[in-house]
């Protein structure tokens, strides 16, 4: 593909003409209503305005509101359903343009633009490079003021022949959202305006294994080998900078740029490609591109010819991204021959800052643009792997989070910095799970973070170059390990939901991890859990962040449970919701909470495999207690035939009055496999038959569905009744006086009124951690 001559996947995005009946236009000052809640406002003092598409904004082509205009010589005003803009003519200034969004939200000046950061409630930020803990947050779109600002007046833009130009000096250009508390319209206007998240390979939504590691070939394979003895299944192999040759000549600098495989490592590139796409993995390789192209590369001549170069001089072909001939050349001669051989996209391990030769052009964007471009040529899907460039970079999915510290701090910020993300639309952060470097060998936090790591967008084990810091689960604790691999292996179960969700962030622009208050904007409690969040439409997780209590072998979560029964997602247990409790789970357990009526389409496990693919058994995890309808998206995981209909949906819609679940399969069944049979995990309630009484689970064996097909559910919501036996376990465990032990075990089974158990528990003047986990575990 020619990248600056043919229309590409984002080309085919970009309508940046606004419809003439939605401008309102002067000598210097141009409004451009697209929503009755987004607004675009510029100031030009030469009145010439810019309407080819941005590095940010794409799409102008909103189908027009009705609002109205009232004007004299000195004052216009723009009245909307839900905004109503003030401007005295003249220059964008803090006593000139004003903003009132309707309904009891604060207004907006353009002093918050000019003068001050906004009051929002935080997009993301660039990296979380040498970060130990939090670290600063950039502006997003949701504000609990009800209004935000996207000031693009320094964005490039988008030329008609596929390349940038940088914007005119003196120019303001800016995007006003005025949503009040309707952030799921606001993020969906985002994305109407900015270009959706392309949908990712269904592959990528499985583990990843990545080490800063200097492996050989057979030391990889032996590596992969294991990870299947013991059942730990990959589905994305990352390949760190030692791929390429490292050791250079000195007058060629350093090691750290490269495009030649090391034959010393691998002697077969091409045979050990295919041996991984035989494991079933996709293959990603670490760039590091600042350095150029050099005389030792495997292509340096070809590359030189194409610049016009004489490769004979042995000179150095720099790095340059304002330049399209070394832009096309980089693709053609130093990465297209890889990907014929077997790589599928790459790591753009960019650390050098964001100046380049074209002044204010950013070259990570540059990087991410024209990467996600090329890598999507002859109907494959957009798929790179690099930090964030701004508002904008969720059309190059997947975000690099960079290198962080390992401590519990870090871990402790990566819920919320994730979840928060969702407010700029970023959606597919992956982070170094486990930690990048520094930080001391820490069984507990390793699990910990591999927990958070599987109910996270892309779940993906990292380290540092150490020889002794590595993710493998067999080298931590038999404890951590049996954790780390139970939630490896979840993860590739869960990915039938997670592919859903994928599919729902691009064509229903909602991400899979969003913060609380998202579904409850105007319940004050979720605004005060910053690490909890929705992940996908059935779940909730607040991930154990904090070391456990060493007497009780548990650590705790602060959780808010909205309006509504809740359950446990592992064991079923019901609580009531509407209230905040403090979550307490063991190493091998994670806080999740799946919602009354909640349908959760799962992969059955099968040991020693790596396979992602549409499974052809498929269990459905159902919680009781309300109706709902969830639509089970699927396709063939890889190209872009879903664009002209190549997918099935799969609804299944609880009737909880009627005790019935009724199952339709509609669209193109080609993409299923042909003898799928289907098995429902009725958890949470209580029941006869193959039943779990642990799990409060009753299996129902479905077997094959045509079409369509209604089932009778034999259960009633769960009342709790293995409550005792998740009491004893626990006091077993702990690490208190036996005494106490059973004082407590014989008060709770002896009390028939909970209000008098109660009462003697709290005489007996525990220790919180203690009183707290009982509650919980006995409560409903």
């Amino acid at each position: 593909m020619r990248l600056f001559e043919e229309e590409n996947v984002y080309t085919k995005q970009m309508k940046s003409q606004a419809d003439d009946r939605a401008i309102v236009q002067g000598s210097c000052y141009r409004f451009t209503v697209l929503t009755s809640q987004l607004i675009r406002m510029e100031y030009a003092e030469d009145g010439v305005f810019e309407d080819r598409p941005t590095q940010v904004v794409w799409n102008r082509a909103f189908d027009v509101p009705e609002f109205r205009v009232i004007e004299d010589e000195a004052e216009l005003q723009i009245i909307t359903e839900h905004v109503h803009l003030y401007y005295t003519k003249g220059p964008f200034a803090p006593n000139t343009l004003y903003v009132d969004v309707k309904g009891n939200f604060s207004t907006y000046y353009s002093r918050y633009t000019f003068n001050g950061p906004e009051r929002t409630l935080k997009g993301t930020a660039r990296t979380l490079d040498h970060v130990d803990g939090a670290t600063e947050l950039g502006e997003g779109i949701a504000s609990k003021q009800g209004y935000a600002v996207i000031d693009d007046s320094d964005s490039f833009i988008m030329t008609e022949d596929r390349f940038v130009e940088p914007r005119r000096k003196h120019i303001h250009d800016l995007y006003y959202f005025g949503y009040g508390h309707e952030y799921k319209r606001a993020l969906r206007d985002f994305y109407q305006l900015t270009g959706p998240t392309p949908l990712l390979p269904r592959k990528a939504l499985g583990n990843w294994w990545s080490r800063y590691w200097r492996y050989d070939e057979t030391e990889y394979k032996e590596l992969m080998r294991r990870f299947k003895t013991e059942d730990i299944p990959f589905s994305v192999s990352v390949i760190d900078m030692d791929w390429h040759v490292t050791d250079v000549p000195e007058e060629y600098g350093s090691g750290w740029t490269g495009y030649s495989w090391n034959k010393n490592l691998f002697p077969d590139p091409k045979g050990f490609l295919t041996w991984l796409k035989q494991e079933a993995l996709l293959v990603t390789l670490n760039l590091h591109p600042a350095d150029g192209v050099r005389a030792f590369e495997d292509q340096y001549e070809a590359m030189a010819e194409a610049m016009g170069l004489d490769p004979s001089h042995g000179d150095r072909i720099p790095f340059d991204f304002s330049d399209k001939r070394f832009i096309q050349a980089y693709f053609e001669q130093m990465h297209h021959p890889h990907e014929v051989d077997g790589v599928d996209f790459w790591w753009i391990d960019w650390q050098q800052g964001s100046t380049s030769k074209m002044e204010g052009l950013d070259p990570l964007w540059m990087l991410n643009h024209y990467h996600a471009t090329d890598i999507a040529r002859d109907g494959n899907r957009p798929l790179i792997f690099s930090r964030y460039a701004g508002p904008g970079s969720h059309r190059y999915p997947v975000g690099f989070s960079g290198d962080t510290l390992i401590s519990w701090a870090s871990l402790a910020f990566q819920p919320y910095f994730t979840a928060t993300a969702a407010n700029i639309g970023y959606g597919w952060w992956s982070h170094d799970i486990g930690g990048h470097y520094r930080g001391s060998k820490d069984d507990e936090l390793a699990a910990r973070w591999v927990a958070f790591g599987v109910f996270s967008p892309i779940m993906r084990l990292h380290s540092t170059l150490s020889t002794f810091n590595g993710k493998e689960p067999w080298r931590f604790g038999l404890e951590a390990e049996r954790s780390m691999k139970t939630f490896l292996r979840l993860r590739h179960q869960l990915i039938p939901y997670i592919y859903t969700m994928n599919w729902r962030n691009h064509a229903g622009a909602l991400p899979l991890v969003l913060p609380m208050y998202y579904e409850h904007p105007d319940e004050d409690p979720a605004y005060e859990v910053p690490n909890e969040y929705y992940f996908g439409s059935e779940l909730i997780v607040s991930p154990i962040v904090e070391p456990m209590n060493k007497q009780l072998h548990v650590a705790a979560a602060n959780v808010w449970l909205p309006k509504g029964d809740w359950f446990d997602f592992f064991t079923g247990h019901r609580y009531a919701g509407e209230k905040s409790i403090r979550a307490f789970r063991g190493l091998n357990e994670q806080a999740v909470f799946a919602k009354a009526g909640a349908i959760i389409p799962m992969a059955r496990h099968y040991s020693g495999r790596n396979d992602t693919d549409n499974p052809v058994d498929l269990e459905v995890l159902v919680f009781p207690g309300a109706s709902n309808t969830f639509t089970l998206y699927e396709d063939n995981g890889s190209d872009r035939d879903y664009e002209t209909g190549a997918y099935a949906e799969t609804t299944f819609t609880l009737d909880w009055e009627e005790r019935s679940l009724h199952v339709q399969v509609t669209g193109d069944r080609s993409v299923l496999p042909v003898d799928r049979n289907v098995t429902l995990l009725l958890r949470g309630v209580t029941g006869s038959g193959e039943y779990n009484r642990e799990t409060q689970t009753l299996r129902l064996e479905l077997g094959p569905i045509d079409e369509e097909m209604t089932v009778s559910l034999p259960v009633e919501l769960t009342t709790n009744d293995h409550r005792l036996d998740r009491l004893y376990r626990f006091l077993d465990r702990a690490e208190i006086s036996y005494d106490l032990k059973d004082r407590l075990y014989r008060s709770a089974a002896a009390k028939t009124r909970l209000e008098a158990w109660l009462f003697d528990l709290h005489a007996l003047e525990l220790d919180r951690d203690l009183q707290d986990a009982i509650m919980e575990l006995m409560l409903d």
